[in-house]
């Protein structure tokens, strides 16, 4: 993993994992709806931004190791998959 994107990435993971006991007391607590729901959708907003780090560091590695090594279908298919993943299950 690139250096800088892994450093980034593991802070995310380490406020992604407070914002979740933040939920998780939310819940505990019954707070009102709203404000629980206000903290899932900042998580969810977190892990997008996870996700864009991860996918950066998979362009600039992987793939870029893939096209140089004529692997270029195997790439496309696999980024196909996490769109496909994306559209399926994110929304």
């Amino acid at each position: 993993m690139i250096a800088d994107i892994k450093k980034r990435a593991l802070h995310r993971t380490k406020i992604l994992e407070g914002q979740m006991r933040g939920l998780e007391k939310m819940v505990e607590n019954e707070d009102y709806c709203m404000d629980i729901i206000t903290q899932s959708l900042a998580i969810q907003k977190s892990l997008r931004s996870l996700n864009k780090l991860l996918v950066e560091n998979h362009l600039r590695t992987h793939v870029a190791d893939m096209f140089a090594n004529g692997q270029q279908d195997v790439a496309v298919d696999e980024l196909l998959k996490v769109y496909e993943l994306n559209n399926v299950r994110g929304d």
